[in-house]
């Protein structure tokens, strides 16, 4: 039984520059594969009809750094921008070498009351146009 020793870290990607998202809270990718069976009057279970496959995420941010700005940036300019999932500090427990999801708009950019204990945070949503996953054993897989 393996031990998870794993951090994983995200990034974002906007105008040929890579940024680490920090600090980050929980990143979120939803892949929604729609297939329903197809059934007749004189039989059942016949085939498939696939619908289109969606792509949404939501990301929650500390904004106690410059993240939660840039990503406010992003989603008030209506940027397209990618997001890469992958290992921090070599890591080696995560199925994936990297998850990318690329064109991503956001659609809500949600900040947390100030307090006058902890840190604010800002959650973001939105969706990708594209994804590709590089697993570590297998081929590439992608998602237009």
């Amino acid at each position: 039984m393996p031990d998870w020793n794993t951090r994983l870290a995200v990034f974002y990607e906007s105008d040929n520059q890579t940024h680490a998202v920090i600090p980050v809270d929980a990143f979120s990718p939803t892949f929604t594969l729609n297939a329903e069976v197809l059934h007749s009057l004189e039989a059942t279970h016949i085939g498939v009809v696939h619908s289109p496959k969606s792509i949404t995420f939501s990301l929650t941010v500390k904004a106690i750094g410059p993240s939660a700005a840039e990503l406010t940036s992003l989603a008030l300019r209506g940027a397209r921008f990618n997001v890469i999932l992958q290992e921090a500090d070599g890591g080696h427990d995560w199925s994936f070498t990297k998850l990318v999801l690329s064109d991503c708009i956001l659609t809500s950019a949600n900040p947390t009351n100030a307090t006058i204990s902890g840190a604010p945070a800002a959650t973001f949503s939105g969706f990708s146009l594209q994804a590709a996953a590089e697993p570590k054993a297998g081929a590439r897989v992608e998602v237009p």
